[in-house]
């Protein structure tokens, strides 16, 4: 089973390349992150016309996850990260399919930093663990996906100076991931490709994508039971190159039925 994950920044903006992606690499299941549109303009109809069903949670022109699935419909839907009945933003939303906990998710970016735009991602991030913490104790078969807003590691961009002060490689960020995955996830793309080297964002500035100048913040975590299931996991980066893409790359997993 094949589980993929896609930033797709504008849903609407992005719609016939997120389509022509879907056709040729036909993942079971295919999450999606900032969709920027609010739920009654998600197009579904869309995606009925190739065979997909989808959940979505959206906000007016920020944030928004989708989960499209194959064939057959998702069970037991939930969205919103528990922990804060106070946020409103648009970031989480799970799902089961054929067995496995599917959990999408949109991190905070946290810039600028210091502020409290990064206490806002900090605190989500101990929420996530909470919520991954809760599954793994009820040892649920789960693949958490999505734009975690994180560089693990230094092998996981192309300048280390360049990033050196954002968000995305600060300590604290970087250490509440890996809080994370001590708790028993496998990072799939990251445990694959140990040497590093491997993006799946480049920025649409100053020829980022041209110049091979991207990053790794889209991941895909693996429950005990899914890691040992593991067959392999990459990202197709050619659909970064295409017109009018996003600027990440959509990242994927497949594990054994």
């Amino acid at each position: 089973m094949r589980i993929a994950s896609f930033n797709i920044n504008g849903i609407k903006a992005r719609l016939p390349r997120l389509k022509e992606w879907l056709v040729e690499t036909r993942p079971a299941v295919a999450c999606l992150q900032e969709i920027k549109t609010q739920d009654e303009g998600f197009p579904e109809a869309e995606f009925t016309d190739i065979g997909y069903h989808a959940i979505w949670h959206g906000q007016k022109s920020f944030n928004g996850v989708a989960i499209l699935t194959d064939g057959e419909a998702a069970q037991d839907p939930s969205k919103g990260l528990p922990g804060d009945p106070d946020d409103e933003q648009a970031r989480f939303i799970e799902c089961t399919f054929r067995g496995v906990r599917v959990i999408n998710l949109y991190l905070p970016n946290g810039n600028p930093q210091p502020g409290p735009k990064f206490d806002y991602k900090l605190a989500w991030m101990k929420r996530l663990r909470a919520r991954l913490l809760d599954l793994r104790d009820r040892e649920i078969p789960a693949v958490v996906v999505g734009d975690f807003n994180v560089i693990p590691e230094d092998r996981d961009v192309w300048s280390v100076n360049a990033m050196a002060n954002d968000a995305l490689m600060q300590p604290e960020s970087r250490a509440a991931y890996s809080r994370i995955l001590n708790d028993g996830w496998t990072d799939a793309l990251g445990t694959l490709n140990p040497r590093g080297g491997v993006w799946t964002y480049w920025d649409y500035q100053a020829g980022a994508w041209q110049r091979d100048h991207g990053f790794r913040i889209d991941h895909m975590l693996l429950s005990p039971d899914c890691a040992d299931r593991l067959i392999a996991a990459g990202v197709d980066k050619q659909h970064r190159g295409r017109e009018r893409a996003s600027d990440h790359a959509p990242v994927w997993v497949e594990i054994r039925d």
